[in-house]
């Protein structure tokens, strides 16, 4: 299974945190580096995609920064990863999408297989929206780990 590239999870994590701010205006890359962990000079590229894309929007000058364009609600997984990662298929496989040629093309058994778990993997991403993993990560900030020692 090929698995879902650097980039995307930067993309993802930035529009999370964008989600998060919601509403309250701009945030600097700078900002949204450090909240969630990203390299900031690969975060200004990603962020510039995003932009392209129609994801965020910018604000220069001193209280500038980005904003999502939409609802967290109306945002799903897929939506970012299609933005930052044209092709984000499970396997890499020429008859199943990828990019080679197999000498097994018209003689593969999984083929079959590699579509249906791609088409699984894509529903998952298709339902999620950001407003989802804002409601699952505020049940996770509500959780304590006990400690037992003495």
């Amino acid at each position: 299974m090929a698995t879902v590239s650097q980039k995307c999870q930067y993309a993802l994590r930035a529009v999370l945190e964008l989600s998060k701010r919601h509403g309250n205006g701009p945030t600097s890359v700078a900002a949204l580096a450090r909240a969630q962990a990203i390299p900031q000079r690969f975060l200004e590229l990603i962020i510039g995609e995003l932009r392209q894309a129609g994801v965020v929007s910018s604000k220069r000058g001193a209280r500038g920064g980005y904003v999502l364009l939409y609802e967290p609600a109306e945002l799903t997984v897929s939506d970012i990863m299609r933005a930052v990662d044209a092709n984000y298929e499970p396997v890499d496989c020429e008859p199943c999408g990828g990019g080679r040629n197999c000498p097994l093309e018209g003689n593969c058994s999984f083929v079959n297989l590699w579509r249906r778990a791609g088409k699984a993997i894509h529903e998952v991403y298709d339902e999620t929206s950001f407003q989802d993993l804002l409601q699952e990560q505020s049940g996770l900030e509500g959780m304590s780990v006990a400690d037992y020692c003495i």
